[in-house]
């Protein structure tokens, strides 16, 4: 019986499944995702994949080994603030730490904007007494009557959730065991989280503030995988399932539903572990993986074949200090909505149609006109063939819908749905440009990977905006993000705070710092995993006078050589140089958190290589269609399920798939490489082709 991996990523729009066979045969299948309980639109797409492979879907989750899930559930409870409510027990007189926060805003210079509003009230943040000093002695023991009266306060506020900080605890986390094992007998149904086990490093703010939004979505993640488990065991799944992180690597449900708040760029992760091994398959190291779905796109780099890890996380004001990939991630996507404010000032998303009620042509009641409802009108997208005419769009009320905004522009309907399309192109490029530009990066060294549902249909103009020469477009981008979690490793990190002279002096010290945090992740993964394992070192460190530190990456340490320790320095002067231009190589260097990462490498099937009894050429299309490219025409559309190595076609050109649409635009050519994947050449600079391409005269001849 052949063995099954499947991969499912939760989209705010759609649920995206990917599995593969042992011999690389892949098969992919979308379902609309459904927001009041993922699992079920899980099961509905697990079930339309269980009829693409003809098989009955107890056979199919039967013989599935491994199950890789992406979940936006700790991302939604943030984003909508429907988190559970927490309690705080910290040390006494520090229970403001949340909203003293680092003492910067936001918008540091506009005086009138509110602070954040702390995802725990004041009255449900309560002081205990007991102190450690700095090196993790005990200054104050821990009060019992003290610590008593908390959790009867926590009791009485009807609290489902407890985040436990205090002072200290990275160096001695005892006093928030002794705590976490008392709530644990007397408030035995609340969801505990203590720091000393999410974030046992040095700086108050953000190990109260990480800890807070683990107990924050803990719950919710808590409950949403218990729930998919009980119906992947119902439906006949008896395999391992993992959760993608946000680092990208995976974890078991039990280290996912503790360290829920590691899981809040699930989703996007997985696309990065997509986007990192087409790097690999295409040969080309530095990419800007560019994910468009139908409620935000994400937005990353690839430089060097490596996606860059970062402890400076935040989402929807929260501070989140886990490492995770680098995402951007804006509100732009199909679902985008386009409205006319107050101030009569036109706008494209963040809002968005979502799945429900969705853009106006989905026909389930959406009121206004969204980015899927310009695609449309221009001709892009096929009313008749949506989801390989498994959904029909509605093109009537499409138009109704952007006629009402036409009208309040004051302009003709083609004029509106172009100035969406143009917008929201403008945005994603904005997106890119925080990427790249802003970090010294220049985007035309790199080439756009396209992927997600929407992509196709907006990459080629967002690259051109950006003078971006390359785009390529992967045969598995619509579902690109769960087929990466396929390509996935499994993951787990320990770190340990080090301040101080003799850590920057003592290389045998240095050497046992490591050793120790190496045996507790080996521990910990080998409980999960039998296969080959890695190791990766890591360290944040800072010159003397800075209160920020960056991380720097060791594995190319020579760790039995004497000058351990003047190599660690030299290679943070090399990535302080990589990232600000410059090094002061005569300043001092402060070692700060030791990290050790222990990968469980899992191997990886993906095979993409057509087969087709046909050879490349200049194929015939499949049919044509009126669209906007310009000036309204008649353009080739083509199958690109049809297409083969070889095949090179000249816009302007639509290529149709059942879960994906791509654009060619007049004067670029797309080639089909040997994977099977569109390698999509622009021609010219982006400036140019804009002014003509969206000139007011053309729009006027086409409305």
């Amino acid at each position: 019986m052949t063995t099954l991996t499947i991969g499912v990523d939760v989209g705010g729009t759609f649920t995206d499944l990917v599995a593969i066979d042992e011999s690389g045969n892949t098969i992919f299948a979308k379902s609309p995702s459904t927001p009041a309980d993922q699992s079920i639109g899980v099961m509905t797409g697990l079930e339309e994949l269980a009829r693409r492979l003809e098989s009955p879907l107890a056979d199919m989750l039967g013989r599935t080994g491994r199950f890789v899930h992406g979940t936006t559930v700790a991302t939604n409870a943030l984003l909508e603030r429907k988190g559970a409510k927490v309690a705080l027990l910290t040390t006494e007189g520090h229970r403001d730490v949340l909203e003293m926060r680092e003492g910067l805003k936001g918008n540091r210079y506009d005086l009138r904007s509110p602070p954040p509003e702390p995802l725990v009230p004041r009255h449900r943040r309560f002081g205990v007494r007991e102190r450690l000093r700095p090196d993790g002695s005990v200054m104050t023991p821990l009060d019992q009557d003290s610590l008593g009266e908390a959790i009867e306060a926590i009791r009485q506020s009807g609290a489902t959730a407890v985040a436990v900080c205090y002072l200290h605890a990275y160096r001695n986390p005892q006093h928030e065991i002794e705590t976490v094992e008392r709530l644990q007998r007397e408030l035995p149904d609340v969801y505990v989280s203590r720091s000393s086990d999410v974030l046992p490093q040095i700086k108050e703010y953000e190990r109260v503030s990480t800890t807070v939004v683990n107990a924050y979505v803990g719950p919710a993640v808590r409950r949403y995988l218990n729930n998919l488990e009980r119906r992947l065991a119902d439906g006949g799944f008896s395999g391992n399932l993992f959760i993608i992180l946000s680092h990208g690597g995976m974890a078991p449900v039990e280290e996912a539903a503790r360290l829920a708040s590691g899981t809040v760029l699930s989703g996007p992760a997985g696309g990065i572990a997509g986007s990192r091994r087409c790097a690999d398959l295409l040969g080309v190291a530095d990419l800007i993986p560019f994910d468009m779905g139908g409620t935000s796109t994400d937005i990353s780099l690839i430089a060097g074949g490596q996606a860059v890890l970062s402890a400076d996380g935040r989402l929807a004001d929260q501070r989140i200090a886990l490492r995770s990939l680098d995402i951007a991630s804006i509100g732009a996507g199909g679902g985008s909505i386009a409205r006319v404010d107050s101030g009569g000032t036109f706008n494209v998303g963040p809002e968005s149609a979502g799945s429900v009620p969705g853009p106006a042509c989905y026909g389930n009641g959406g009121k206004m006109p969204a980015v899927t409802d310009a695609n449309l009108i221009l001709g892009y997208l096929d009313a008749d063939n949506f989801l390989g005419g498994r959904r029909k769009l509605d093109l009537k009320a499409a138009q109704n819908v952007v006629d009402e905004l036409a009208a309040s522009l004051g302009v003709s309907s083609s004029e509106a749905a172009a100035g969406i399309y143009r917008l929201i192109n403008l945005k994603m490029a904005d997106g890119i440009r925080i990427m790249t530009l802003r970090r010294g990066v220049d985007p035309r060294k790199f080439a756009l990977l396209s992927f997600g549902g929407a992509a196709g249909l907006h990459a080629i103009e967002v690259a051109r905006e950006l003078d971006i020469p390359r785009v390529v477009v992967p045969t598995v981008a619509s579902v690109l993000s769960a087929w990466g979690m396929l390509a996935s490793d499994l993951r787990y990190e320990v770190s340990h705070t080090h301040i101080g002279a003799e850590a920057q002096a003592d290389s045998e010290h240095m050497r046992a710092v490591f050793a120790s945090l190496e045996r507790q992740a080996l521990e910990r993964l080998q409980g999960w995993y039998s296969g080959p394992l890695r190791i990766e070192r890591s360290a944040e460190m800072r010159y003397g006078e800075q209160i920020f530190e960056i991380d720097v990456p060791l594995d190319d340490v020579e760790w039995t050589r004497s000058d351990l320790i003047e190599q660690i320095q030299e290679r943070f002067h090399q990535r302080h140089e990589e990232l600000y231009t410059y090094a002061s190589r005569g300043q001092e260097v402060v070692f700060v958190n030791a990290r050790v990462a222990a990968i469980g490498v899992v191997p990886s099937a993906t095979q993409l290589h057509p087969s087709s009894s046909r050879t490349g050429g200049t194929p015939e299309p499949h049919r044509k269609r009126r669209a906007f490219f310009g000036s309204w025409r008649e353009v080739p559309v083509y199958q690109l399920e049809a297409l083969v190595p070889g095949d090179s076609i000249a816009g302007p050109a639509i290529l149709e798939a059942e879960t994906t649409t791509v654009i060619i635009n007049e004067g670029d050519r797309a080639i089909v490489n040997d994977l099977g994947w569109l390698d999509i050449r622009l021609r010219g600079s982006g400036g140019e082709h804009h002014s003509e391409k969206w000139a007011l005269a053309d729009l006027e001849t086409a409305g």
